[in-house]
């Protein structure tokens, strides 16, 4: 009878839920270009920290285009940022996305994409293309400007 009772326990499913409250359509953000996601990312980042190490962010969007939420996904050092894919996709299913606009900074101050810059970028298009949603663009920042993807024609 016991083991019985223990075996129940091991197989019984435990209910999840996920709860998530869209902010008020009306009162959303349409982004319509990289300019005003840059202006978005510098409002919320700490501009002293900007220049001493890499972080990364993303903005999660409706359908419409409408700003649902923005999010820091990870904090590096100096020499760059491990982006934690799973925790992307996490926030984009449970805010129930269309689309998402990556984002991190260049401590440095060179503007160029790197080689890896580059490849998470193709690598969130494909992941985001199984779930039909659209990666829109990968801003860079530095303390000085900013750099698109979509701008320049990279968004492939």
């Amino acid at each position: 009878m016991e083991t019985t009772l223990k075996i129940k326990e091991l197989i019984s499913a435990h209910e999840v839920q996920v709860h998530y409250k869209r902010p008020v359509f009306d009162s959303m953000i349409k982004i319509t270009s990289s300019r005003q996601s840059e202006t978005i990312f510098r409002k919320y980042i700490d501009a002293k920290r900007i220049d001493h190490k890499e972080f990364f962010w993303i903005l999660l969007l409706n359908n419409s285009n409408k700003l649902l939420g923005l999010s820091e996904i990870s904090i590096g050092n100096d020499l760059g940022v491990i982006v934690n894919v799973k925790e992307i996709f996490q926030l984009i299913i449970n805010t129930n996305s269309s689309s998402v606009i990556l984002c991190h900074n260049h401590p440095s101050g060179n503007i160029n994409p790197s080689t890896n810059d580059k490849l998470l970028t193709s690598k969130m298009i494909a992941l985001a293309e199984v779930i039909n949603v659209k990666v829109l663009d990968h801003i860079i920042l530095t303390s000085e400007s900013y750099f698109s993807f979509a701008d320049n024609g990279m968004m492939i």
